[in-house]
């Protein structure tokens, strides 16, 4: 008895007609789903930021503990000793490196008033140059310097404040801050070592053709992004403070550390280096030109060298797409939702493109059951023709 042919996956049988009249009804209740689970993010904002921030703070120290596990020794004691460990590396770097970043930071507030009128002297002194050279052209200077250091002390004001509302966004007040360390030390601790459990529990929601996809997806995307972006980030952070202070630029250890940190996501690296030139060009501009060169040319050479050796082709996403999750993140969780957007964007991608891929494999599977087999030609009936 002949099997009938298997059905072919539904949405290979539609029009090209009806596949976009279905996304285009599914499009708005995405917009709404995502809009709701944005208001419900933003709600419990703060919690959300500890236990992403004790996530991440887990899932790093847990290769240290694997290490220590691998050679033999309990899980248990690894994990107290490699947290132990990291609290005291976490204190003396607070110790030694934020007193003098603050300071720094306090210094080049209260010097940022004489910087502005310096760089408006200059640019007088440029005119009265310029009207010596008796040019057909008149060109006011006076009003043109004014404009211009009016424009990019607005323009610093604003990326200040938008910096500041964006950390605020995270913690509120001190008393936030207290608990909210305090949350995340613990939730740290917890998920170091019963974070392998809790992952067992939520992957065994998803179908079982899903599992073995999303648990390698998720894991591999947010080791590579953050080990990779942490080293390079620290890379950076060192590379130009070294840099600026042979440079003797002023404040070189604020302005290293701004960098650091914001090259921890992407395209941060590029605009930490365009601010931090602008602001030195108030006070020397051939320093400027040298801070800006050195700084992206230290920059390339990471992103060049050191870059594929650590994440390789890790994204595989156009830089328009990592640079809309970013903003996403940023309107979604504020700080954190930057630090998280690409990672979660990488896995979307990744699992789309891995269901895609097994949706296709079934629809090839089934059409070559459902095809007729070919008629063959026996041996026998071609030596004896009828």
């Amino acid at each position: 008895m002949s099997q009938s042919p298997a059905p072919i996956h539904w949405w290979s049988r539609l029009s090209v007609g009806s596949r976009l009249l279905i996304i285009a009804l599914a499009a708005p209740l995405l917009t709404l789903n995502f809009w709701a689970f944005a208001s419900i993010l933003s709600f419990f904002g703060p919690l959300v930021a500890v236990l992403i921030l004790a996530s991440l703070f887990a899932f790093l120290l847990n290769y240290p503990v694997r290490w220590i596990e691998e050679q033999g020794n309990p899980r248990g004691p690894a994990a107290v000793v490699v947290f132990l460990l990291a609290l005291v590396l976490i204190a003396i770097v607070g110790i030694v490196l934020v007193p003098n970043v603050l300071n720094q930071a306090q210094q080049l507030i209260a010097r940022l008033p004489d910087w502005f009128s310096s760089s408006q002297r200059r640019l007088l002194e440029f005119g009265q140059w310029i009207d010596t050279l008796n040019l057909p052209v008149t060109i006011d200077i006076d009003a043109l310097a004014n404009q211009l250091l009016e424009k990019l002390k607005d323009q610093l004001q604003a990326v200040a404040r938008e910096a500041l509302n964006l950390i605020l966004g995270t913690v509120s007040s001190v008393v936030d801050v207290i608990i909210n360390v305090i949350l995340t030390v613990v939730l740290t601790f917890y998920l170091l070592q019963h974070g392998d459990e809790i992952w067992d529990g939520l992957i065994s929601w998803l179908p079982d053709t899903l599992r073995p996809t999303a648990s390698e997806t998720i894991r591999k995307s947010f080791e590579s992004y953050f080990i990779g972006q942490l080293i390079l980030a620290l890379c950076m952070g060192v590379g130009l403070t070294t840099i600026f202070v042979f440079l003797k630029v002023p404040y070189g250890l604020l302005f290293g550390v701004i960098i650091g940190v914001m090259a921890l996501v992407p395209f941060g690296g590029t605009v930490g280096i365009i601010s931090v030139s602008l602001l030195v060009t108030l006070q020397d501009g051939w320093l400027a030109l040298k801070v800006c060169g050195f700084s992206f040319l230290f920059q390339q050479l990471l992103e060049n060298i050191v870059a594929p050796r650590i994440i390789g082709s890790f994204t595989g996403l156009n830089p328009v797409w990592v640079f809309l999750a970013i903003l996403t993140g940023a309107r979604v969780s504020g700080l954190v939702g930057v630090v998280i957007a690409v990672p979660i964007a990488v896995v979307i991608k990744t699992f789309l493109v891995s269901v895609r891929s097994r949706l296709n494999l079934e629809d090839s599977s089934q059409l070559e059951l459902s095809a007729p087999p070919t008629p063959t030609t026996t041996f026998s009936s071609k030596m004896n023709p009828s």
